[in-house]
């Protein structure tokens, strides 16, 4: 447990709440730290089936990186402050899916770690972008990897060659955002859709991420045969079993995560 990053326990749902609500959640070397610890003991709790990652307050999700940090560092600096593990590619290849819910601005490495999230959902008062341009810099937290890959070159051209903050809707029209909801309802309607994927089977969920996953560095060809190989490979599952045995005798199935 740490004061700027809380976790918060629903059934089968870790919610972590970055707790900075004066600096409008902005991720700061002790958020990372702190990240990157947490991250690994839910990764190995099997009481744990999704995660979702929010901000303190009603302002903002994450606001960027706290730009105090870098004032005064040399490349060689920098380069070792952003070593592995990284809290955008722990996200990315977290073994549980992960969701963004997303209650106010959404910048800089924020919006990068939204993107490294599996789904995000939004408040219709949040707000996007990536303002490095405007500080002489450019993401560094695979902003220009993520986002291409979410709403395509020209999109991901405006956004960050002007530094231009957008609203939540025009987020979700391009595809930066899944689904936005009434801020009042925001957490309601999130939780309510981590219960419904916690409550598949924890190993098939895992599966089916790192197939999804692997569509972002494959070729389709080489993407299918895969699919293909992880679906025979879910048939030695006991879940597998469970799942058909219980489609076939009408009634929910029980998962053993094995």
């Amino acid at each position: 447990m740490s004061d700027v990053l809380l976790v918060e326990r629903d059934g089968r749902v870790a919610i972590l709440t970055i707790n900075r609500p004066d600096k409008l959640n902005a991720l700061n070397t002790e958020v990372r730290d702190a990240a990157v610890k947490i991250l690994g003991e839910l990764a190995e709790d099997d009481g744990v089936g999704v995660v979702v990652i929010t901000g303190a307050g009603e302002k903002s999700f994450i606001a960027g990186a706290e730009i105090g940090e870098f004032e005064g560092r040399t490349p060689f600096d920098q380069r070792d402050a952003m070593s592995s593990p990284r809290i955008f590619d722990l996200m990315a290849s977290f073994p549980k899916p992960v969701i963004a819910m997303i209650n106010g601005f959404c910048l800089g490495g924020g919006c990068e770690l939204a993107m490294s999230c599996d789904i995000r959902v939004a408040a219709d008062s949040a707000r996007f972008g990536q303002p490095e341009i405007k500080l002489g810099l450019i993401p560094g937290g695979g902003g220009t990897q993520r986002m291409p890959r979410l709403i395509g070159t020209g999109q991901t051209m405006r956004l960050m060659l002007t530094g231009d903050m957008i609203p939540a809707a025009e987020a979700k029209e391009i595809g930066l955002v899944e689904i936005v909801h009434p801020a009042a309802e925001l957490r309601e309607k999130t939780l309510e859709l981590a219960h419904k994927i916690a409550a598949k089977s924890p190993l098939t969920l895992k599966i089916a991420k790192e197939a999804i996953r692997a569509a972002e560095r494959l070729p389709i060809e080489d993407g299918i045969t895969y699919e293909r190989d992880l679906f025979c490979l879910v048939f030695s599952t006991e879940d597998k079993a469970e799942g058909v045995k219980a489609f076939l005798e009408k009634r929910p199935a029980e998962w053993k995560g094995r």
